[in-house]
């Protein structure tokens, strides 16, 4: 009989999950200047196990980012089990800007990662499609939303109070949120 895959221990996931939440925060903090070992150090680990789980530079920033966007979208579901739609809806899009917000000081370092022949964005589309799919749907359902808004448009529209928030306040961000909303209230 072959041999069952093995899956990863337990303490292995809780130090990938570790290395990657510290990674988000110091590669959007610091760019390309964040150092590997301070990273590892800081997520509680050794510079050997950071490695073993991603042997390059590359390929912690790529991961970094991909796990902050999924959990970011994972949200989507958890927000609708808390909330209405339309306020799952407000609370997501104030979640994503702040998200936005973060990922901008990590531009340098994702321009690494595309260099180095990947692509950190080739789920990202389907990703936040599909959480904005699911609260639309869900407000669609409940008669607090309109039916006809593709996720896609929404997703737009965010984007561009995500680009306006970096040289807006807080409570402008927070009204333009609000005028998007107003726009798919039912």
């Amino acid at each position: 009989m072959p041999d069952a895959p093995r899956r990863p221990r337990r303490d292995a996931l809780e130090n990938r999950a570790r290395l990657l939440e510290v990674a988000a925060k110091a590669f959007a903090a610091e760019g390309l200047d964040a150092a590997p070992a301070a990273i590892a150090k800081q997520a509680g680990v050794g510079v050997g196990t950071l490695y073993r789980h991603f042997p390059t530079r590359e390929a912690l920033i790529d991961a970094a980012y991909r796990h902050q966007l999924a959990v970011v979208c994972e949200q989507a579901s958890t927000l609708l089990a808390q909330h209405p739609a339309a306020e799952a809806l407000r609370e997501w899009l104030t979640h994503f800007l702040a998200y936005v917000s973060a990922k901008h000081g990590m531009s340098e370092a994702l321009n690494a990662v595309i260099a180095s022949g990947v692509d950190p964005y080739s789920d990202s589309r389907k990703l936040l499609v599909d959480a904005v799919s699911e609260l639309l749907s869900a407000g669609a359902q409940d008669g607090t939303l309109r039916d006809d808004v593709r996720a896609e448009d929404v997703l737009v529209l965010i984007g561009g109070i995500a680009y306006s928030a970096q040289h807006c306040e807080k409570p402008q961000t927070q009204r333009l949120i609000g005028l998007v909303l107003d726009s798919l209230a039912r």
